[in-house]
């Protein structure tokens, strides 16, 4: 009898898995089991936080809409409610709705269940591909490139804390312009946006559908943080509450993008954030929305 193994994870300066292994998994954890039609099974990392990464959910119900839609419509937005925190000890179950099949758009509608309650929704619209007119806006400026700066294995390494980061595997390379609020060396309160050049760790299929779910699982990791930048304190309860995308262009998850991140506003224990992805070349390729609980913990 044989045994087939699997080759050892790439370890980051600070000893954490990271590189082509810890990629494929993200993919697998993505390639969702069909239980029947229009309904899907999806699973945690072994490796996870005591609640399911947003992320992970978001990306995972993305997937499960895509299943259901022809190849030749991408996918162009997507709105989301967190409703419950996810047991990553579960599967997920992921339940499709076919809510319109028109001319030029889809609609689809998901429902991401546990023990029988709903914990997480996501609507998504794919538009068969259009010409039509084209404008964006300036890229960033001053903004240094993506292998000038230490990635995070580099950051702990070096005594600079990347916060919950450093304790799980990294299927992507993240590279930050900007202090990270969980950071000792950040300056303090400041309304400048909240800059990571990130890709992932590795190299990945031309899976059109793939690459918008990665970005969408990254989309989550540092939005939320920029409504703390705007304030001189760590010491904060955060949940996401909500969250929207909309992809603009075409692009490859495998390749370095700049997520700019800022808050306009906080209030009543919530706070907004919004995000733009750019790629090496400035050109914007999707914009995010979310809105997060922000509580201040009572003293």
């Amino acid at each position: 009898m044989t045994t087939s193994t699997q080759p050892e994870p790439e370890l980051a300066a600070d000893g954490m898995p990271r590189g082509q292994a810890v990629l494929d998994a993200l993919v697998d954890l993505l390639d969702l089991e069909q239980l029947e039609v229009n309904l899907f099974r999806g699973v945690s990392p072994p490796h996870s936080p005591t609640r399911v990464f947003g992320g992970q959910v978001a990306a995972q119900a993305l997937v499960a809409a895509g299943r259901t839609v022809p190849d030749d419509r991408e996918v162009h937005s997507l709105h989301a409610y967190f409703i419950r925190p996810g047991d990553p000890r579960v599967p997920i179950v992921y339940e499709a709705e076919r809510v319109r099949d028109g001319r030029s758009f889809t609609t689809r509608r998901v429902l991401a269940i546990q023990h029988g309650e709903a914990i997480f929704s996501l609507s998504a619209s794919f538009q068969l591909p259009q010409d039509g007119l084209e404008h964006s806006v300036p890229a960033p400026t001053d903004v240094p490139p993506p292998l000038s700066l230490p990635d995070l294995g580099e950051r702990v390494a070096a005594g600079k804390g990347v916060g919950w980061m450093s304790q799980i595997p990294r299927p992507l390379d993240m590279r930050f312009v900007t202090e990270p609020v969980w950071s000792p060396d950040r300056p303090g309160a400041t309304d400048a946006p909240t800059q990571v050049w990130m890709r992932a760790d590795g190299s990945l299929p031309d899976d059109r559908l793939l690459h918008v779910c990665l970005l969408t699982y990254a989309s989550d990791l540092t939005l939320l943080g920029s409504v703390i930048a705007r304030h001189d304190r760590q010491e904060v309860q955060m949940a996401s509450l909500d969250h929207a995308m909309w992809f603009h262009r075409p692009f490859r998850a495998d390749e370095w993008m700049l997520y700019s991140c800022h808050s306009p506003t906080a209030t009543g224990s919530r706070g907004l954030a919004t995000g733009r992805f750019t790629t090496e070349d400035g050109t914007l390729i999707a914009t995010t929305v979310q809105e997060g609980l922000v509580r201040v913990p009572r003293k």
